[in-house]
């Protein structure tokens, strides 16, 4: 029970993830800055706004319901957390694993979407129903090539675990030359699932200032924060375990790959995040549907021929 305890609430667990979380938001933050040829904000800086936010007040809004209001970023962060247990942080094996783990945690990964929609409907205010709308408008579109993109590796792995996904790609490591169009479509979907820019649209602070959250502030603001960073923290392992699934059976090295392959991942976020302006809610639809859907189809199509000449 203690083993259990400490690896969901230390390590691997919810300590970890929003350490990491927060690690890796700085570290964003900071190649993002240097990629406009500027110096950034100092390493604790995101760590620094979680306290200033714990530290205020929380105001909510006249017209809001104070109940959903107040319970949706708890929402946001638990299904983060929860489905992180799911994923491996060092070597081949999960904390907590079963056949069939990868479609609870695509399941949990869109709660948080649906917490924000929720959030910025339930604010009763004109910029944060915009910025819900186009929260959920988003979500039909990047969902479909993201989740075609993560599935696809289980058809030829022959399980739906992610556990076992990575240890099937590290004994055949030739097969993941097979998934590279699926880790491209994963990548340019998780920008998406992330909303961040050319995919930001939700969150234009141009446009529609903060979107679903523009009402948010003080604590509950922090654990919305604090979501989001744990939230880059499971997609960015997410994929490191699907398609980049190299070990070397040693704990230490293990773990130490698992930072490499993850900032490997951010690097590639971020350089999409500088290199790109946003897109148009309309262009983005015609993105998500009519090139990476495609994408996503014609590799389940080549795994599925795949599968059949080892089912052979």
């Amino acid at each position: 029970m203690l083993s259990a305890l400490f690896k969901i609430l230390i390590f691997p667990g919810f300590l970890f993830l929003s350490v990491y979380g927060l690690c890796l938001e700085s570290l964003d933050r900071k190649i993002y800055a240097r990629l406009q040829n500027r110096i950034g904000p100092p390493w604790y800086q995101p760590l620094a706004d979680v306290l200033k936010l714990l530290g205020k007040g929380t105001i909510i809004p006249a017209d809001a319901n104070p109940g959903m209001f107040n319970f949706l970023p708890i929402v946001s962060l638990a299904a983060v957390a929860s489905a992180f247990i799911y994923v491996p942080v060092w070597g081949n094996t999960a904390s907590h694993s079963f056949d069939g783990d990868l479609v609870i945690v695509l399941y949990l990964l869109t709660i948080p979407t649906i917490a924000a929609f929720l959030a910025g409907w339930y604010s009763r205010s004109v910029y944060a129903t915009l910025g819900s709308i186009r929260t959920l408008t988003q979500m039909f579109a990047y969902e479909v090539p993201m989740f075609m993109a993560l599935l696809s590796p289980a058809l030829i792995a022959g399980t739906w675990s992610v556990t076992g996904m990575a240890a099937f790609y590290s004994k055949h490591p030739l097969y993941i030359l097979f998934n590279i169009p699926a880790l491209f479509v994963a990548l340019v979907s998780a920008q998406g699932k992330l909303e961040r820019a050319p995919f930001d649209a939700p969150e234009a602070e141009t446009e529609i200032v903060s979107g679903a959250f523009v009402e948010y502030s003080g604590k509950l603001l922090a654990i919305f924060k604090m979501s989001m960073d744990c939230e880059l923290v499971l997609i960015a392992s997410l994929i490191s375990a699907i398609f980049l699934p190299f070990t070397t059976g040693i704990a230490v090295v293990d773990l130490l790959l698992y930072f490499v392959k993850t900032i490997v991942v951010l690097l590639f976020l971020s350089l999409m995040r500088s290199a790109m302006a946003r897109l148009r809610m309309d262009q983005l639809l015609n993105f998500f549907w009519k090139q990476l859907s495609l994408i996503a189809i014609a590799q389940i199509i080549l795994n599925l021929i795949i599968r059949s000449r080892l089912a052979l």
